[in-house]
């Protein structure tokens, strides 16, 4: 069995790592490390949750522990989809590079200008950022990117669905064409392979798992149900999630939600916290202070139930999470790879469900076409009371009955009235209907007729 001192990693590097507790790499690590540190372009491929990170921060540490950063001049460029896994590479840089004198700066949404210039300026020998914010920074003249020697795409098919492919494709263009590109995706969409065609120089492949696979720890499973009405179903949906939050019991000690819509994160959060829940919301609308507090407190065990969209799908290096619960169906199918990644990371073992009405049967089978297998689906753990049978429809209780008793109800309840009760009038009635006179009785109303309409005009008049 390969171990991380089997991949010529330098002693300080090797140190940090056995001091974090790791001996085996993952197979996606042993296959990109030693190209990396060859100096070769990497693209790899491997689903969610199987180290992907630390298969660029180790070999980038070796080969920037010899040389210096300039002022506004990085020397490795990272870029990332979203800010909290900006702030988990980030991490993985603070662990893996306590012996080696590296420095480092986070160019992330939410985070003042002013603070990140003082960084920049004093020269950095990694920069994380987000395309956005990066982009900010180069346009306000407070950043060269002709010195990065390294250059890394981590999570390129979510840059993809977050329609980030145009700002990729702009800071390509502003390094060096002699820098070693790293691409790391769970998957490879059409758009990700011509960017890999484009900008990188015979990369050595790294896949070890087919693209878009659930991890086989992950227990998988569909509640498929239809909402008594379409104004309720929100409601009706937010019942059964919590019924199966609750049939898992103690084994559901943290659990993430997710979300298509950001204002169903607020709503599905709301509710929960109405009925007793420890639920809290993470969003992109969220101040970077509030998700990074959120965040925090998920991790530490303070709040038990994380609502989130799918900002948060990648990003979340939180090895213990119990559940995930996909409160809607994704409408990209590789998104659901992703959100239930969230869980069983490690060779831990994790639980995901699945809450499908029939509106997200489309998406629901483009998630089992990629799987290329069928999820299991399970009874709705919502107990529905039988429905009263009509009161016509009873056996025990004639038509005819039942009519008279309501109308006598109802004359008695009119006693004082100036109007006819429709007893008094029954004779007349009776005696039209056999003397060939008008039919007063009225079909087709229900037995809650009201009674002006089987008066007749005189009748009406008279009262």
């Amino acid at each position: 069995m390969t171990k991380f001192s089997d991949l010529n990693l330098s002693p300080k590097v090797l140190k940090a790592v056995e001091e974090a507790g790791y001996e085996t790499p993952t197979p996606i690590q042993e296959g990109a490390i030693p190209h990396a540190l060859d100096g070769k372009d990497v693209l790899g491929i491997a689903q969610t949750g199987t180290g992907k990170t630390a298969s660029f921060t180790l070999p980038m540490i070796c080969k920037l522990a010899r040389g210096r950063a300039r002022a506004r001049m990085p020397r490795s460029l990272v870029l990332c989809p979203t800010r909290e896994l900006a702030a988990q590479v980030a991490e993985n840089f603070d662990t893996y590079s306590k012996y080696v004198k590296l420095t480092k700066a986070l160019l992330i949404g939410g985070v003042s200008f002013k603070e990140q210039d003082q960084l920049i300026d004093k020269g950095v020998d990694v920069l994380i950022a987000t395309p956005g914010r990066l982009l900010d920074h180069f346009e306000r003249g407070k950043l060269l990117l002709t010195g990065i020697e390294i250059m890394v795409v981590d999570e390129a098919d979510r840059m993809l669905d977050m329609g980030f492919i145009p700002d990729i494709e702009r800071i390509f263009s502003l390094t060096p064409f002699t820098r070693q590109t790293l691409f790391f995706s769970a998957t490879m969409a059409p758009e990700i392979e011509r960017i890999t065609n484009t900008f990188l120089s015979a990369p050595a492949r790294i896949e070890v798992a087919r693209q878009a696979t659930a991890s086989e720890t992950i227990e998988q499973g569909a509640v498929v149900f239809k909402p008594s009405r379409k104004d309720r179903e929100g409601s009706e949906k937010r019942k059964v999630l919590r019924a199966l939050i609750d049939a898992e019991g103690e084994a559901c000690t943290n659990a993430i939600i997710f979300c298509n819509r950001k204002v169903d994160v607020d709503v599905v959060a709301k509710s929960l916290k109405k009925y007793g829940y420890n639920a809290s919301p993470i969003h992109g609308d969220l101040d970077q202070s509030q998700r990074t507090k959120t965040l925090d407190g998920f991790r530490n065990g303070d709040v038990r139930l994380l609502i989130a969209s799918d900002v948060a799908a990648r990003g979340l290096d939180i090895p213990a999470v119990s559940h995930v619960f996909n409160f809607d169906v994704p409408s990209h199918a590789e998104d659901y790879v992703h959100r239930i990644g969230r869980t069983g990371r490690a060779g831990r073992s994790g639980k995901a469900f699945t809450i499908c009405t029939p509106r997200d049967e489309k998406y629901f089978e483009a998630v089992e076409k990629l799987l290329q297998k069928e999820i299991p689906r399970l009874d709705n753990p919502v107990a529905e009371a039988p429905a009263p049978a009509p009161v016509e429809a009873r056996e025990d209780t004639p038509k005819d009955d039942t009519r008279k008793s309501s109308r006598s109800r109802r004359s008695d309840s009119d006693k004082g009235d100036s109007r006819p009760s429709r007893s008094k009038d029954s004779g007349r009635s009776s005696d039209r209907r056999s003397g060939g006179g008008r039919d007063k009785t009225v079909v087709g109303m229900g037995d809650h007729m009201p009674e002006f309409i089987a008066l007749s005009f005189e009748e009406r008049r008279a009262s």
